[in-house]
This record gives C-alpha cells, sequence and structure tokens, in this order.
C-alpha cells in the first residue's frame, strides 16, 4: 500500500489556498493512479471534511482492491483449477458492487453449465451408454453460438455411435446367433475411423455369408449328384480346410463318374476303343470297380483293334500282317481263318501290291515289282509293269521337278526329259507356259502349286480383265492342266486299281505318242491279268479290301488248279460273307450300344459256340446296362440317391459288377445324405449334429473332420459370441473366450480373438481415460497404449489433437494477454497531452507486465542547439545517478538503437553493468533489452527495460507491438503540441502586424499632415525612411513566420490526411463490396445500411480531399493541365453528375449553351469541373424543393474590363452561370462565403451541413484558369455564381503553372489550339485524388476488366488495407499475395514469382515504398513490372516522387475499386490484347 506525498504539491499563492490545493493535487494524483489501475495507492489521514474524503477515497480503493483480488481468484479456481462450484460472495456486497459479482458469477454460471452437459453425455459415451443426449437448452434457453455448435456435434457423434453399436449387434446376432446370412450393416452419416470399423464388419459378415453358402451350395450338388459345382469363395483357416475336403470329395467322384461314362461311351456307343477310365485317388470299391472296367476295355479293344487292323490291311491290300492277339473260342477260329487267307494270298500279290502301293498310294515313284519264281505271264505282267512305272517315274518327276519350281515360284526350270506326242507336247506347253507365266505369275504360280506341287488335279488358272496372247495363254494353260489332269488321273486311277488288284479298269483317255503307248502297254496288261486274275481279285478286293462280302469269283476258260482255287474261294467267300455279315452285324449294334439285336446265321464247330456266347452277353449286357443306367441316372443326373440295379440272371463278374455298383450307390447315398444334413446344418448355425453314418476310409476321415469341426465350431462361437456380446454389445471390455480341447487354427484363432479382445480393452480404455481427462479440462495426459494399424492411426490423432489443443490453448491465452495488455496500454494513452505523464503511466504499467525489474524512457529532443538528445524523462526501479542522464545519436545502447532504429537486447550482463536495488538487496539483472520509438522512419525516443530473467517471446513481441502504439500516442500529442504552438505564434504574429500595420497608417498620416514642412524636416524623413525601411523588413520577417506556420499546417494536414484515408480506404472498399452483394447473402436492408457507410465515408473523403486542396492552394502548389475541352463535354458532365440528386430534391435542372460560345476551350477540364461542381453542389444544396437550378454558358461581351489581367488581355472569355432559387445570401456575406470555413450564418452549417471550404477552393482554382468568380444574390430569391475565364488559358497562367516549363506556351486562338494542341490528360491517380468519389452511381458503372488469373502482389503494413484490398481482387478472380514491409515484398517476388502486377504502399517500417521500388528496378527481370503506388499521402509531390522512385502509377487511397480495376488494366496489355 503507498500513500500520495502531498510534498509534490505545488507551492506559492495565497496561505489559505494552500492546504486545499494541496488536498485537490493529492486527490487528483490519487485519482490518476487508480484510474491507471493502482489500487495500492492511499490518501494520507487528514482532519475535517478533508480526512472524510480522504476515508471515502481509500474505502472506495480498497473495495476495488478487494474485488479485484477475488475476481483473480475466481479466474484462478475456476478457470485454472477446474473448481467449477466456486463463485464470488455476492452476500458480503452492495449495490453495484453485488450486481457486478452476481454478473460475473452469471457468466461463469453460463460457462460451465454446458460444459458439464457435454461432459455428461461424453463420459456415458465413455462408460458405454449411448442413451444420453447433450440438452440444447438451459432454464429453457436455447444455448447459442459455439455451445449449440459444441452441443450439435456431441448429439451427433452419441447419434453415430448408437446406430454403429446397433447395427454391428444387428449383424452380429442375424450371422452368428440366428444363421441369417447376407446382413450388412448399415451406420449412415459415419465416416473416418467409424466408416472403416463399418466396412469392416460388413467385409467380415459378407465374407461369411459367401464362404456358408458356397460350401452349401457345392454340399448340395454333390448330394443331387451334380458334380461340376465346387466352393470357388476365398477362405481360410478351418473353413478354407472344410472348402478344400469337399472340393477334393467333388473331384474324386465327378473324375470317377466322368472317366467311367466316358469309357463306356466310347467303347459301347461311339466305337473308340482303347479307352482307360483314370480315376486318380480312387480307393476300395471305386478302385476295384474302375479297374474291372478297365480290364474289359482293354481286352475287347486289342482283340477287336488286331481283328479289325488285318482286315483293313487285307482290304487295302497289305498281305504282311497276320492277328496275333491272344483269343479263345469264335475269336481264335475267326482268327485262323483270317491268317490262311492272308498266306495264300501274299503267295502272287505281295510283291505287285508293294509296287502298286508305292507307286499308286504312297507316290514313291522309280519302284520296281521282284517277284522270285514266277514266269510265263505273270513276268510279262511283272515286266510290263516295271516298264510303266519306270517310264512314268522320269515323266513324271521331270514334269513334276518343273511344277514344282513353278508352284515355288521359280521360273528359271524346265522340262528337259525326252518324251513324245501329248506328253512332248506337255513338256513344250509346259516349258512355253513357264517363260510366259513371269508376266502374270500369280495364277500360274497358284494352279502349278495346286497341280505340282499339292497333286490338286483339276485346277483352273483365273486371270480376270486379260485378253489377246494372255487370253490364250491362260486358255492355253487351263487346257493343258485340264488335258494333263484327265491324262495323269487316269493313268493313275488305273495303275492304282492294278496296285490295288483291280484288273477291271483300263485307260481311256485319249492320248498319243509315248503316252499312247503307255496306255495300250497298260490296257494289254490288264487284259491279259484279268484272264485268271480278275475275278479272284475282284472277290478278293471285295471281301478283304472293300469289305463287300457275298462276291463270287467267276474266270472263264480257266481249269485245273486255277478252277478248283476258285471254286475254294468261292465257297469259304460264301460261307464266311453270312456268318462275318451277322457277327459284325451284331457286335456292330453292342458297339453303338443297340442291345436288342442277335446272331441269327447257321454256324457250325466254334463259330457257333461264339455265336451262342455273343448273344449271351448281348442279353446280359442289355439287362445290366439298363439297371447301371437307370442308377446311374437317378443319382448322378437326377440326384435321387437310394436307387438299386436289379438285373436278373446275371452272375460271375456280372453279379459281382452289379453288387458292386449296389453297394457303391447305397454306401454313397447314406454317407453323402448325412454329410450334406450335417454341412446343411452347419452353414445354417445349428452346430448340435453330427455325421452318424458309418463310413470307411477317406469317407470316414471326413465324418470324423466334420465331426470334430462342428464340435469345436459349437465351443468356438459360443465363446466368441459371449465375447462379442459383452465387448460389442454390453459394453462389458475385458472378456476372453475360453473354448477348452482346441488346438491347432481354432487354438490360434481362439487366441487371436482374446488377443483381440484383450488389445481391444486396452487401447478403448486408455483412449476413453485421456478423453475423459482432456473433456475435464486436462492437457497434459496422452495415449500411451501401444497400437498398429487404424487404432494407432486414431491413438495418434488423438495424441495430436491434445498437442495441437494445448498449443492452441497456450498460444490463444498468450495472445488474449498481449492484446488485453495493448488494448488496455492504448486506451491509458488515449487523451493524453502531456508527454512526462506518459512516459510515467508507461513505465509503471509495462515495466512489471513484462516482469522486467528496471525500466529507463528517453525522450527525443532537437531544440537544444539542434543537437539531437535523448534524455531521461521518467524511469521504473533506477536509481539515478544525480546527474542528467543525455545521450547523444549513437553514444551507447540507447544511441545505437535510435541511430539503426532496430531493437538490441543484451542477454548475461557483466558484473557492475547495471544494480537492481530494493529495500533488502541488490544484484545484477540477466536480460536488458532497448526499443527504439520510431514513428514513420523519424525517432521520438527510447524504451531500456532490464529483469533478473530472461524476457519470452510473448514480452518482446508485446514490446515490439507497444513501442509502435506508444509511436502513434508520442507522435500524436507531439504534433498536438506543434499545433497549438503554431496556432499561438500565428494568433500572436497577425496581433503584431495589425498592431503595426496601425502604427504605419498613423504614421502616414502624419507624413500628410507635414508634408508642408518635408523641405524644413528632410532629415527628420530620412529618419522615419529608415524606421519605415526596418518595419519593412520587420513585416517581411513577420510574412515568412507566417509562411512557416502555414507550411506547418500544410504539414499536419497532410499527416492527419494519411491518418484518415488510412482506416477510410478500407472501410470504403468494404463497404463497397457488402453493397454490391455479389453473394446475394445480404438483405435489402443491410445492403442499404452498407450503401449509407459508402455514402458516408464518400462524404468524409470529399472533406478531406477539400482539405488538401485547401492546403494546396495556401501552399501555392495547385497546378492546373491545359488541354482541349469540348463544351459539350462540360455540359455533359454537369447533366450526368447532378440529374440524379436533382431528382432525388424534385428541382429542375436546366442546362443551356449562347450562340458565340466556342466548340471547344483551351483550359483544364479537371479544375473547370471542380469548380463547376462545387457551385451546382451549394446551388443543390440550399435550393428547397420544388426549386431550379440551371448552368447558362455564354460568351461574355468584348469590351467587358474585369481588372484581372488575364482576363482583359485575353482574345475571347467565357461565363458560366450557376443560378439557383434558393435562401440566397446578404449583400455583407457575398466575401465572407469566399473566406475558408465561412459560411454567410453560422447556423447554415447546422442545417445544410459543409464546411465552408468549396467557394474558397473554387475561387483559387479560377485564378489558376486565368479567371474569377462573381457573385449576385437575393435573400429568399436565390443566387447566381458567375465564373469567367479565357477562352484559351494564358501565357503567363500556363507557364508559371505548367509541369513542363520547357515547353512554352503561347496564346493562341481557340480554332488554332483546336488544330495544334496535343490534349495533355491527367494521370488517374492524382486525378483521383482530387475528384469526389462518387462521381456516379452504381448503375452507371461500366463492366469491370477481365483480370481473373492475374497474380497481384501487395506490400503493405496496414493489415486492414490488405484484408479489403485482397477480398475486393479476389471476388474478380484475382489471386493476391501479400507482404507487410519492402523485404519481405522483393522476397515474395523471387518466391513467388511470376506476379503481374505490384500494388505498393509508400509509407511502411524498416523500408519505405521508395526504397523498395529502387531495389526492384534494380533487378532486370523487374524492369518492366508494373508498380501502383497505392498510399493514403495525398500531398502535392507525392506523385513526382514515387515516379522518381521508379513506380509506374500513383493513386490515392482510399481508393475506388473501379478506377483501380481500370488502371491496372491499363498497364497490362498483354491482357488487353488477349480479350
Amino acid at each position: 500500500m503507498t500513500t500520495v506525498d502531498r510534498t509534490d504539491a505545488p507551492t506559492g499563492g495565497p496561505v489559505e489556498g494552500t492546504a486545499a490545493e494541496a488536498v485537490l493535487v493529492e486527490l487528483a494524483e490519487a485519482l490518476s493512479r487508480f484510474r491507471q489501475g493502482d489500487f495500492n495507492v492511499r490518501l494520507t489521514r487528514r482532519n475535517g471534511l478533508a480526512g472524510d474524503v480522504a476515508d471515502r477515497f481509500n474505502d472506495v480503493v480498497a473495495v476495488h482492491r478487494r474485488s479485484t483480488r477475488e475476481v483473480r481468484r475466481i479466474c484462478r479456481v475456476v478457470g485454472r483449477e477446474g473448481r467449477l462450484a466456486e463463485r464470488l460472495d455476492q452476500e458480503a456486497l452492495e449495490g453495484g458492487w453485488q450486481e457486478t459479482a452476481g454478473s460475473i458469477n452469471e457468466v461463469i454460471d453460463d460457462l460451465v453449465r454446458p460444459n458439464r452437459e457435454f461432459a455428461r453425455v461424453i463420459e456415458a459415451v465413455a462408460a458405454g451408454d449411448l442413451s444420453q443426449r447433450s440438452e440444447l437448452t438451459i432454464d429453457d434457453r436455447p444455448l447459442k453460438g459455439e455451445f449449440s455448435r459444441i452441443g450439435q456435434n456431441v448429439n451427433a457423434m452419441v447419434d453415430q455411435l448408437s446406430t454403429f453399436t446397433a447395427e454391428v449387434t444387428r449383424v452380429a446376432r442375424e450371422v452368428g446367433t440366428e444363421g441369417k446370412l447376407g446382413g450388412q450393416a448399415d451406420v449412415r452419416g459415419a465416416s473416418g475411423t467409424w466408416r472403416d470399423l463399418t466396412d469392416s464388419v460388413n467385409l467380415m459378415a459378407s465374407n461369411l455369408t459367401n464362404q456358408v453358402r458356397s460350401i452349401s451350395q457345392a454340399a448340395t450338388a454333390i448330394a443331387q449328384g451334380d458334380l461340376s459345382r465346387k466352393i470357388t469363395v476365398g477362405a481360410k483357416g478351418e473353413v478354407a480346410e472344410l472348402a478344400d475336403t469337399i472340393n477334393s470329395l467333388t473331384d474324386t467322384l465327378r473324375v470317377f463318374a466322368e472317366e467311367v461314362t466316358r469309357v463306356a461311351r466310347e467303347v459301347g456307343t461311339e466305337g473308340k476303343l482303347g479307352g482307360q477310365a483314370d480315376v486318380r485317388g480312387a480307393s476300395g470299391t471305386w478302385r476295384d470297380l474302375t479297374d474291372n472296367v478297365n480290364s474289359m476295355a482293354a481286352n475287347l479293344t486289342a482283340q477287336v483293334r488286331n481283328i479289325a487292323s488285318v482286315s483293313t490291311a487285307v482290304a487295302r491290300g497289305d498281305l504282311s500282317q497276320k492277328i496275333t492277339v491272344n483269343a479263345q473260342g469264335e475269336i481264335l477260329e475267326l482268327k485262323s481263318t483270317v491268317n490262311t487267307m492272308v498266306d495264300q494270298l501274299s503267295s502272287f500279290a505281295d510283291e505287285v501290291t508293294r509296287v502298286a502301293r508305292e507307286v499308286g498310294t504312297e507316290g514313291k515313284l522309280g519302284g520296281q515289282a521282284r517277284v522270285s519264281g514266277v514266269s510265263g505271264t505273270w513276268r510279262h505282267l511283272t515286266d510290263n509293269v516295271n516298264s510303266m512305272a519306270g517310264n512314268l517315274t522320269s515323266q513324271v518327276r521331270n514334269i513334276a521337278q518343273v511344277s514344282t519350281a513353278v508352284a515355288k515360284g521359280d521360273l528359271s526350270q524346265k522340262i528337259t526329259v525326252d518324251a513324245q506326242g501329248e506328253i512332248l507336247e506337255l513338256k513344250n506347253t509346259v516349258n512355253t507356259m513357264v517363260d510366259q507365266l513371269s508376266s502374270f505369275a500369280d495364277e500360274v504360280t497358284r494352279v502349278a502349286r495346286e497341280v505340282g506341287t499339292e497333286g490338286n488335279l483339276g485346277g483352273q488358272a483365273d486371270v480376270h480383265g486379260v485378253s489377246g496372247t494372255w487370253k490364250d495363254l491362260t486358255d492355253n494353260v487351263n487346257s493343258m492342266a485340264s488335258n494333263l489332269t484327265s491324262q495323269v488321273r487316269n493313268i493313275a486311277q488305273v495303275s492304282t486299281a492294278v496296285a490295288d488288284g483291280d484288273l477291271s479298269q483300263k485307260i481311256t483317255v485319249d492320248a498319243q505318242g509315248e503316252i499312247l503307248q503307255l496306255k495300250n502297254t497298260v490296257n494289254t496288261m490288264v487284259d491279259q491279268l484279268s484272264s485268271f486274275a480278275d475275278e479272284v481279285t475282284r472277290v478278293a478286293r471285295e471281301v478283304g479290301t472293300e469289305g463287300k462280302l457275298g462276291g463270287q469269283a467267276r474266270v472263264s476258260g480257266v481249269s485245273g488248279t486255277w478252277r478248283d482255287l476258285t471254286d475254294n474261294v468261292n465257297s469259304m467267300a460264301g460261307n464266311l460273307t453270312a456268318q462275318v455279315r451277322n457277327i459284325a452285324q451284331v457286335s456292330t449294334a453292342v458297339a453303338k450300344g443297340d442291345l436288342s439285336q442277335k446272331i441269327t446265321v447257321d454256324a457250325q464247330g466254334e463259330i457257333l459256340e461264339l455265336k451262342n456266347t455273343v448273344n449271351t452277353m448281348v442279353d446280359q449286357l442289355s439287362s445290366f446296362a439298363d439297371e447301371v443306367t437307370r442308377v446311374a441316372r437317378e443319382v448322378g443326373t437326377e440326384g435321387n440317391l437310394g436307387g438299386q440295379a436289379r438285373v436278373a440272371g446275371v452272375s460271375g463278374t456280372w453279379q459281382d459288377l452289379t453288387n458292386n455298383v449296389n453297394s457303391m450307390a447305397s454306401n454313397l447315398t447314406s454317407q453323402v445324405r448325412n454329410i450334406a444334413s450335417v454341412t446343411t446344418a452347419v452353414a445354417k448355425g445349428d452346430l448340435s449334429q453330427k455325421i452318424t453314418v458309418d463310413a470307411q476310409g477317406e469317407i470316414l476321415q471326413l465324418k470324423n473332420t466334420v465331426n470334430t469341426m462342428v464340435d469345436q465350431l459349437s465351443s468356438f462361437a459360443d465363446e466368441v459370441t459371449r465375447v462379442a456380446r459383452e465387448v460389442g454389445t454390453e459394453g462389458k471390455l475385458g472378456g476372453q473366450a475360453h473354448v477348452k480341447g482346441v488346438s491347432g487354427t481354432w487354438q490360434d484363432l481362439t487366441e487371436n480373438v482374446n488377443q483381440l479382445a484383450s488389445t481391444l480393452t486396452t487401447q478403448l480404455r486408455a483412449i476413453a481415460e485421456v478423453s475423459t481427462a482432456v473433456t475435464r479440462g486436462d492437457l497434459t495426459r496422452t495415449v500411451a497404449v501401444a497400437a498398429m494399424g487404424e487404432v494407432a492411426e486414431l491413438k495418434d490423432n488423438i495424441n495430436q489433437m491434445i498437442v495441437t489443443l494445448r498449443d492452441t490453448t497456450k498460444k490463444n491465452a498468450e495472445q488474449d494477454w498481449m492484446n488485453s495488455n495493448l488494448a488496455r496500454v492504448s486506451a491509458l494513452l488515449q487523451g493524453q497531452r502531456d508527454i512526462g505523464e506518459v512516459c510515467r503511466m508507461i513505465m509503471n504499467e509495462v515495466t512489471p507486465l513484462v516482469n522486467a525489474q528496471v525500466g529507463a524512457f528517453f525522450m527525443y529532443d532537437r531544440e537544444e542547439a539542434g543537437v539531437p538528445r535523448l534524455r531521461l524523462v521518467s524511469s521504473y526501479g533506477y536509481v539515478s545517478p544525480g546527474t542528467e542522464v543525455v545521450f547523444a545519436p549513437g553514444e551507447g545502447l540507447v544511441g545505437q538503437a535510435v541511430l539503426s532504429r532496430r531493437t538490441i537486447r543484451i542477454t548475461g550482463t557483466p558484473e557492475g553493468y547495471l544494480t537492481v536495488r530494493s529495500g533488502l538487496g541488490t544484484a545484477p539483472p540477466s536480460d536488458v533489452v532497448v526499443l527504439p520509438v520510431i514513428f514513420e522512419g523519424e525517432p521520438l525516443g527510447v524504451i531500456e527495460f532490464a529483469s533478473f530473467g530472461t524476457f519470452s517471446g510473448l514480452h518482446l513481441t508485446f514490446l515490439d507491438r507497444l513501442v509502435t502504439t506508444i509511436a502513434i500516442a508520442l507522435n500524436t500529442i507531439l504534433a498536438n503540441r506543434r499545433t497549438e504552438e503554431l496556432l499561438t505564434q500565428s494568433q500572436r504574429l497577425a496581433r503584431e502586424m495589425q498592431d503595426q500595420s496601425n502604427e504605419l497608417q498613423r504614421t502616414n498620416l502624419e507624413l500628410e499632415e507635414k508634408a508642408t514642412a518635408l523641405a524644413e524636416q528632410k532629415q527628420n524623413i530620412e529618419v522615419k525612411n529608415r524606421e519605415i525601411e526596418m518595419a519593412r523588413l520587420g513585416l517581411e520577417e513577420k510574412a515568412q513566420q507566417l509562411a512557416r506556420a502555414s507550411q506547418y499546417k500544410s504539414e499536419f494536414l497532410a499527416n492527419m490526411s494519411h491518418e484518415l484515408r488510412t482506416p477510410l480506404n478500407s472501410l470504403l472498399l468494404l463497404a463497397r463490396m457488402l453493397a454490391d452483394n455479389p453473394e446475394r447473402n445480404l438483405s435489402d436492408k443491410q445492403i442499404d445500411f452498407a450503401r449509407t457507410i459508402h455514402s458516408s465515408g464518400s462524404e468524409l473523403l470529399v472533406l478531406i480531399n477539400d482539405i488538401l486542396d485547401l492546403s494546396k492552394v495556401e501552399a501555392g502548389r495547385m497546378d492546373v493541365q491545359p488541354a482541349e475541352v469540348p463544351v459539350d463535354e462540360i455540359t455533359g458532365y454537369v447533366r450526368q453528375a447532378f440529374q440524379p440528386q436533382v431528382n432525388e430534391k424534385k428541382l429542375r435542372l436546366s442546362v443551356s449553351v449562347a450562340d458565340g460560345v466556342p466548340d471547344r476551350l483551351i483550359t483544364d477540364a479537371q479544375r473547370l469541373q471542380q469548380i463547376l461542381r462545387n457551385l451546382f453542389s451549394n446551388a443543390v444544396k440550399f435550393t428547397e424543393p420544388g426549386g431550379k437550378v440551371s448552368l447558362r454558358v455564354e460568351p461574355t461581351p468584348a469590351d467587358t474590363r474585369f481588372g484581372v489581367a488575364s482576363l482583359d488581355d485575353a482574345e475571347q472569355t467565357v461565363s458560366f452561370a450557376v443560378s439557383d432559387t434558393g435562401i440566397g445570401i446578404p449583400e455583407d456575406k457575398l466575401q465572407l462565403i469566399f473566406d475558408a470555413f465561412q459560411q454567410a450564418d453560422g447556423t447554415t452549417s447546422r442545417k445544410y451541413g459543409g464546411t465552408g471550404l468549396g467557394l474558397s477552393i473554387s475561387r483559387e482554382a479560377a485564378k489558376l484558369l486565368g479567371g474569377m468568380i462573381t457573385v449576385r444574390s437575393e435573400p429568399g430569391e436565390g443566387s447566381t455564381f458567375t465564373l469567367t475565364i479565357p477562352a484559351v488559358l494564358p501565357a503567363e497562367t500556363a507557364a508559371a503553372l505548367s509541369s513542363r516549363p520547357s515547353e512554352p506556351w503561347k496564346p493562341v486562338s481557340v480554332q488554332e489550339a483546336a488544330k495544334a494542341l496535343v490534349p495533355i490528360v491527367a494521370p488517374p491517380a492524382e486525378r483521383h485524388a482530387e475528384t469526389e468519389a462518387t462521381a456516379g452511381t452504381d448503375a452507371e458503372r461500366g463492366a469491370a476488366p477481365d483480370l481473373s488469373g492475374i497474380r497481384v502482389l501487395i506490400v503493405d503494413d496496414d493489415i486492414r488495407n490488405v484484408y479489403a484490398l485482397s477480398s475486393a481482387l479476389e471476388m474478380h478472380g484475382m489471386t493476391v499475395l501479400y507482404a507487410d514491409n519492402g523485404s519481405d515484398g522483393i522476397q515474395k517476388l523471387a518466391d513467388e514469382a511470376p506476379v503481374d502486377i505490384v500494388l505498393m504502399d509508400a509509407m511502411m517500417p524498416e523500408m519505405d515504398g521508395y526504397e523498395t521500388t529502387q531495389l526492384i528496378r534494380q533487378k532486370p527481370e523487374f524492369a518492366d513490372l508494373p508498380i501502383v503506388f497505392l498510399t493514403a499521402k495525398a500531398m502535392p509531390g507525392d506523385r513526382d516522387k514515387s515516379l522518381e522512385a521508379g513506380a509506374s502509377d500513383y493513386i490515392a487511397k482510399p481508393v475506388d475499386l473501379d478506377e483501380l480495376l481500370d488502371l491496372m488494366a491499363s498497364w497490362l496489355p498483354n491482357r488487353d490484347a488477349a480479350e
């Protein structure tokens, strides 16, 4: 607790007022400290009324202190310690204090109750209770804002969890308990981990459904005799083993059935011998049955194949083969008969047959018949045959050689063999054909390939579109091919017939030459052979070769042995024909599966036994086949199990085979039915059934396997269902499945389930524990349980969420601390006028706030002999050395901080550097920071802090931001002080000038009175002249002082303009964007609000522009840009600008141009519009509804004298008369209205508004145009303001004000100027700074240029302007980059290239816009980059300064968005070209 020292009170004055003044001074000081938050201050106890005041004040401070401590305690225990039941004690308070405490308690209740509600629901969820929901109303009041959003999110989370739990429980019950396959969990609205978990459950149910259904379908198919079905669904573990077992069984059964059926079909129906049933993996009865079937098929195949082989050989003339297969009974007799026949035939036909076969059948040319021991006709026949074969061989080989060459595309070969007759012609024709074939080788090649190589006779060359020689050639080739075909075919036919033993054929084709000789020789040979062999050969061929039974040899003229042989052959052929035909008929029928036929031919001996055996076999086969086919059809095709084959009268192998088939069918039926029943039961979820049928072998193994599987499945299902119910439905974590007696896969699966339940229990408990802690505000906990996969991701996400939440909470707390303290210090600085008080307040407030023990404030002072100094003006905890502490720039760290404009920090100060003292001891600080106070590059002071501890980053950031606020406050105080001093000085100088002026007037009067005595008083006059000269010099000095005062005022106005334009820029931009309502989400009333804000801001901008114009006028820096101006453009501007205002106020507008007015003027269009705008604004403003305003443009009479040189010397002058029917102006006020900040009546501004600057600025602008403004007015009738200007701007005015003095201006006529003058248009940025922001309505705006895709870099330190400007540009499709200082802007250009245009602020800390632009222009790649200055400094010369720095253009804040877009489009020529 501190007491205000009364010795600080000022002394002096009357004795009786000293005590009262001391009390007031002490009270004021105490109130100041109390206002600054120092609740330890107390007033000294006194007697009387002063004592009562002190006691009351001390009581008030004590109550504040207690309240503050109580609020701080509540914040700590509720906000940090989590004791949500703590509240402020209202009972100990009264009045407003009690209401304040009640309000704080209500805030705590409003914060705590929703959080408790949320925590209740989350704890219920963590405990597995999903029936709870968060109430969204408190005391019948609905939650709003973040509380409502959090409550809805919590309820949505619980709803999703509840839906997920219900769906998973339903699917588990249907699939695992009720056996309803195909169920899927449908959790709508779930995402993230819950979506993945739902998908996993559905995948599990889907897989299980597919597996069980597939096993059931396969088992049912087996039971129905369909062995084509298999279990194809993907499975693992025991389900995969069961699927493999059933598939293996299906494969075995299917292979056996297919193989037996195939062999039976091939042997019995299709007659394909040699087939064997290949049933892999079969055993027992199936193996024996397979072996029996294969043995029967093999024996029958060998016998029939051997007989067929020999018969075929004989039929083909091959008498070298005999029947060698083992046989018995009639088959043995048939074997002997055939072999004897072969031996007899081979005695005379072997060699002839060989040659015939080689030449005619095998195509082996050159063969010769070698028949030993023959003579006579057989010898001649042999020689003739050999001769024919030799000639034919040579000719055919040569023809074949050439034909083959031609067929292969080789046309260089010819036929060279000797030949005659048609063969010779054929030779020549072929050779000629070869020569000519090269011209059309495609068709000839095809024919040659078919005839000569492939042996396809009869081919014809089909050459389309040929004629003449080629047509003839084609015809000849075709004729040759036809003849050759006929001859060769006939020769080949007869030769083949002879080789086959057929001597009935002769060569009948027309032939000549050697072919004719060959023909005659062959025919003669045939005639001689046919005399004794024709008929024998015919019979032998028909019976042995062609298989035509019943033939008889009729040989005329033979006798002796040949006759006997003929008769024997005929007798044998007759008997054999009848018997073999009948046997073959029955055998063929049996082979084709027709068991209805029998052998009926008469026979004796072994043939008779064969007949009876075959017939008996047919009867038994028929009965056996019928029954086996029926059983096979019923069991294998129709799926009717239980069928039995009943074959009457069979014995032996057929009886055993029948019994085996019936046994197999019976056993298979009972086994398959029992397995199918159990498998179906398992598939339907019924694990109470087992396989009880007797079985052996692999079926027994399958039975035991399935029964064991059912037992284990039942135990496993019970335990897994229990664990699933406890964990997934009842929420009882920690359950374990106990399945006794299992091993292998079932043991592993049980352990996996237990491991899953245990892991899930541990993970969920850990996550729930941490989630509950986070819900209660404990952000120190993390999920530490081991996890993998998605649970690991969930764990990491929760931990990351906690870290992020903790960091965010800490950052938010730090940011709140910084913002609140910055706001508090800023609030304390507002309204301050005493720099010393400000410095003391900063030391007292900031030093303990950053945990510093020592603080010092040095002010920058330039007043001492023009040398800047830094003086210690205030400190905290600092022991003064007894002398004034002063530093120059660069001296010490304080001076260096000012010189370098940067913060200096010292850590680990050496011994003796600085000592911090208290009443109990001393110690050096460990951290020192020195911060310069800079405003717009100019130093204002230095602040130094020292601390025992290390300054945190938060404290340093706070100090960096704080010095900016302090700089603004100090600059404002200094500016106000400077303004007050200048105003006082200006008033004093004005009074002195008035006094001197009066004195001068008196002196002049005295001089006039004493004029008659001038001669006598010459000496006195000289003295007086010297006195006058001195007075004149004094006046000039005073005038210079007035000019400096005016300059100071202009600087002040410029600074104030900058400070006003900066926030006004973002205000107008954002208001404009809201008024445009691009997203169509504002109501009409909200749009009206936005338009009102924009209109008010625009009016403020007009005021600022007027003030700037006034400052330009007073500074003499308002210039003109003469150009050719059409009069119609001026009148059109007036109509466009003021017609809406006139209509809104229900006035009449008249604009007229008199005859004689030139079409064009040479003047400054902007200044002329500015004057007319001000005059028309006043006319509209002061005219009541129903009145009239008008503009009359007319030439002034040539003899009119104005008293203004530029008008009097002008060739032609033009007047612009603005008239109204308004309130009028009294005559004594007509001159007053042209003074700055003056109006005709003080009440006028309150009724009509306005600043009184418009006419003052207009008058000066008229002077710049070489003209003047006059006024006529009658109160109550109206006023007429007339602007008169020369039609051509005078030379002296243009020369004095032109921005290009090197281009002299000469007075010319309007017509001459119109021909010679190049229009000079003011830059858009400068014109914008001097024109009204609301030149037109929204409807009058043109379409904005398309700048979508443009990359814009904004370099500005004011985040408000950046936000507003970037929002506006992004709405037009541009990409906006941002940098808050020059160095960052240069770095952005390098990193974020390409950038199309840069919007640069002029005034920024560290590096201003001018320096930044100069550095950018030094880089060659940015030499042509458009850089537009966008600044709130809009004073004369600012534009030139920016252009000199390298700017492309200049625009003043606040920015008109349409004008900015047009300006940007003008600097993007490529964009315009693209458009």
